[in-house]
């Protein structure tokens, strides 16, 4: 007679039948083991066997990025020694930790092979997890453009805080709109702290912004620097006549020759020169604060959730004091919100992007509402945009979103439209604010800058008014 098994307990019979009475339970783990196998395919246990089931250690952070396989963000509050001993019951790899001195949230891989949903389960079914998501793979979202402003025909030279720059740059529309000429003569407010800028990198040979850089760094690549030059091949990217404003992607348009901006219309450079471009609008408020560049997004605009959770744990752990997110993402991210959380704990000030849909749709990280400040478009009549999201309960305030001139790669200017050319303008108004009050946090940052220009409810407290801002912020000593 053969062998008889049960889950639960497990009996067997010898050959001769005597019975041998009632074994040990089977673990927890030998189940899950057993779940798992189940799972794969023969074709796809052979595979298995040949990558091994065994997980390796981390890989330092200047190692390649990780491609080709499932990605998943897991919480281990008890650490790497003991993800690392889920992995040898799930057959995955720890390839990393995503929040930085913390050592509690992980990148997980598993070869491409495994069903991600049923892995999903089986993480979060393991004591030792707290959390676990899929990486999703995020994409910076941006407006169509229309027709170039005038300003950026305007290249008069002229000097500003140390740099030589186009006039069409430092006396355009949303500047005086915003009321930022005013409010730095009065209040002699230039801005201080570091502006980390999240994004698709800086350029750091843009001589309006390489005196306000600090070390940053590249998440796509696991390099120090965060720049976007090294998205484009430097040899064929040469600024040669600067003659005209030509359309570069969908929601930008750059001085530069045609050769140049006929390459950086591929689909492979859809966001590229964003960072350089937001990073522009920072030192064009605030032009005494530093900048922090954090490249979490590729030149085609596409990056992964837990590239962005690097980056906020690293600028709060670098000293950052405010973050600059220009991008959303659709989903609702339980790490990304304690992320938001964990930055706000400590003092840093968080800005996002309201979303280009032209609705009333939630977005993220601008929908962690008393956590980060959601930020929508208005045109230059002080109307919303069309394309800018909105909502009573969703947007703190609204800042100037279409047209907004620029610094761009190469060192030359562009035009670009959406909220993420809104909300550069709130993050350098919170780095204006920290010239009053240097212990300022997201609570009085917020405060202070809901002394807004009312418009509509749909706008939250209205379109940012730095004047105003800054007026109420002197008035309490706390910006309270």
């Amino acid at each position: 007679m053969g062998k008889k098994i049960r889950m639960e307990s497990f009996s067997f019979t010898d050959r001769e039948g005597e019975e041998k009475g009632p074994v040990k339970t089977m673990s927890r783990r030998a189940v899950l083991v057993l779940s798992l196998l189940c799972l794969f395919s023969a074709t796809a246990l052979a595979q298995l066997s040949s990558v091994g089931l065994l997980p390796t250690p981390p890989p330092p952070l200047s190692s390649p990025p990780i491609v080709g396989v499932n990605r998943f963000i897991v919480r281990d509050p008890a650490g790497l020694a003991s993800i690392q001993n889920v992995c040898v019951v799930l057959g995955c790899n720890v390839s990393g930790g995503l929040d930085g001195s913390l050592g509690q949230l992980f990148l997980v891989t598993t070869p491409l092979f495994v069903d991600p949903s049923a892995f999903l389960g089986f993480l979060r079914s393991q004591p030792a997890v707290a959390n676990a998501e899929l990486d999703a793979l995020l994409h910076v979202r941006q407006a169509s453009g229309a027709t170039p402003p005038p300003g950026l025909y305007d290249k008069s030279p002229v000097s500003y805080f140390g740099a030589t720059v186009w006039n069409g740059y430092v006396s355009q529309p949303a500047a005086q709109i915003i009321n930022l000429p005013l409010t730095q003569s009065t209040f002699s407010v230039t801005g201080s702290g570091i502006v980390a800028v999240i994004d698709t990198g800086v350029d750091p040979t843009n001589p309006v912004l390489s005196s306000v850089l600090v070390s940053g760094y590249d998440f796509t690549r696991n390099l120090q620097g965060g720049s976007e030059r090294g998205d484009v091949t430097q040899s064929s990217m040469a600024v040669l006549d600067q003659t005209q404003p030509i359309l570069v992607n969908q929601s930008s348009m750059a001085v530069l020759d045609q050769n140049t901006a006929t390459m950086l219309q591929n689909p492979s450079y859809a966001a590229f020169g964003h960072g350089t471009m937001v990073s522009g609008i920072i030192h064009l408020v605030a032009p005494t604060a530093q900048i922090m560049p954090l490249k979490a997004f590729a030149a085609d605009g596409s990056g992964y959730t837990s590239d962005v959770l690097r980056a906020i744990y690293y600028a709060v752990q670098n000293g950052a004091n405010i973050l600059s997110m220009s991008f959303s993402f659709p989903t609702y991210s339980q790490e990304m919100m304690r992320a938001a959380r964990f930055a706000n704990r400590k003092g840093v000030i968080a800005v996002a992007s309201a979303g280009n849909d032209g609705s009333a749709n939630w977005v993220y990280p601008a929908g962690y509402v008393n956590l980060v400040m959601g930020i929508a478009s208005t045109a230059n009549d002080d109307t919303r945009s069309s394309f800018s999201n909105y909502g009573e309960d969703y947007i703190w305030v609204a800042a100037p979103g279409e047209g907004i001139i620029t610094t761009y790669p190469f060192g030359t200017y562009a035009a670009g439209w959406g909220t993420s050319f809104s909300a550069p303008f709130v993050a350098a108004g919170a780095a204006l604010l920290r010239s009053v009050q240097p212990n300022l946090n997201e609570q009085m940052a917020a405060q202070a800058l809901s002394h807004a220009k009312w418009i509509s409810p749909d706008l939250g407290n209205g379109r940012v008014d730095l004047f105003q801002a800054v007026t109420a912020c002197r008035a309490s000593g706390t910006c309270n």
